[in-house]
């Protein structure tokens, strides 16, 4: 398949992305649909793009891309989560592809991973365009206590948010600490199992995009994060894929926004949050229902126009 190295603006920075495009197919020179990928918490594109290829192969051209300050985008400081800005680069990437001429505008779905799952529900819910959404291992509000985290490891890490927070504040450098830890260290994630999440993370290359850093003052923003009550404005067709041990994104809030959406649907699959990466069975059954999926909502679209 083809694979176009592509930039967008979006507000006073440029998102990097790849474009992937099926084969094309003899006689057909109709434009194509489209699916934006948007990744997770400090994610990367690059650990998109087996996702992007398996839908370019199903006949969907794929669009992944970095969010600013991550990546191969642009924005200084580099490393911060910044929720509005996330979403508006979202927004810039839909009106991309709506604007080119191999792609259909009026057949863009959206797919999100993490807190990507949050941004492409609550993106689409103010996009009545948008054919399908799906939102894989959803971010709906944090677990009331993180398994395997202290009270005094959980103060540690609120007092580097707060600090964080206040060196934004002050347009200072921000203070960084790991995205993956092991328990008792300061990280966002901390897990027995951190070296073999990092090796997921960054692919097992050393030239991955992905860095084991963050700013948390992101973390803020997420606890008012209430992508519920976009999902009750969503008018799309929603497709949830949970995990049945994640920890970090538990399937009663996946089911909390399919419950939410007008039309929402759950999966569920065996394993952990990050067996989504790690896990090939996992992730061809997720993939297989979400192009079966898509397939019944971009057939439906294109009857209509």
């Amino acid at each position: 398949m083809r694979r176009e190295k592509v930039s967008f603006p979006s507000g006073t920075v440029a998102c990097a992305g790849y474009l992937f495009f099926p084969e094309p197919q003899a006689g057909t020179d109709q434009r194509l649909p489209v699916i934006i990928l948007a990744h997770g918490f400090s994610g990367t594109m690059d650990r998109l793009v087996p996702h992007a290829e398996r839908f370019a192969a199903g006949g969907i051209a794929a669009l992944v891309f970095d969010y600013r300050s991550f990546g191969e985008s642009g924005g200084e400081p580099r490393q911060v989560v910044d929720l509005p800005g996330q979403h508006e680069d979202l927004r810039a990437a839909i009106a991309w592809v709506r604007g080119r001429d191999d792609l259909d505008p009026d057949r863009v779905v959206l797919w999100g991973n993490s807190l990507g799952g949050a941004h492409v529900i609550s993106v689409a819910a103010d996009d009545p365009r948008i054919v399908a959404v799906v939102a894989q291992i959803p971010f709906n509000g944090f677990p009331r206590r993180v398994e395997g985290r202290s009270t005094g490891a959980a103060l540690r890490l609120f007092g580097a948010i707060v600090w964080d927070f206040v060196k934004g504040r002050l347009h200072l450098e921000p203070f960084y600490i790991p995205m993956v830890g092991k328990p008792g260290e300061l990280a966002v994630t901390t897990t027995q199992e951190a070296d073999r999440h990092i090796q997921t993370l960054t692919g097992g290359s050393v030239t991955t995009l992905w860095k084991n850093q963050v700013a948390p003052r992101g973390l803020l923003q997420m606890l008012r994060y209430r992508p519920a009550l976009n999902a009750a404005r969503l008018q799309a067709p929603l497709l949830v894929c949970a995990a049945e041990q994640d920890r970090e994104t538990p399937v009663d809030s996946a089911w909390a926004l399919v419950q939410a959406a007008p039309h929402g649907v759950l999966r569920v699959y065996p394993g952990t949050h990050f067996d989504f990466y790690t896990d090939p069975a996992v992730r061809d059954r997720a993939l297989a229902d979400q192009l079966e999926f898509l397939y019944e909502h971009l057939h439906a679209s294109s009857s209509v126009t």
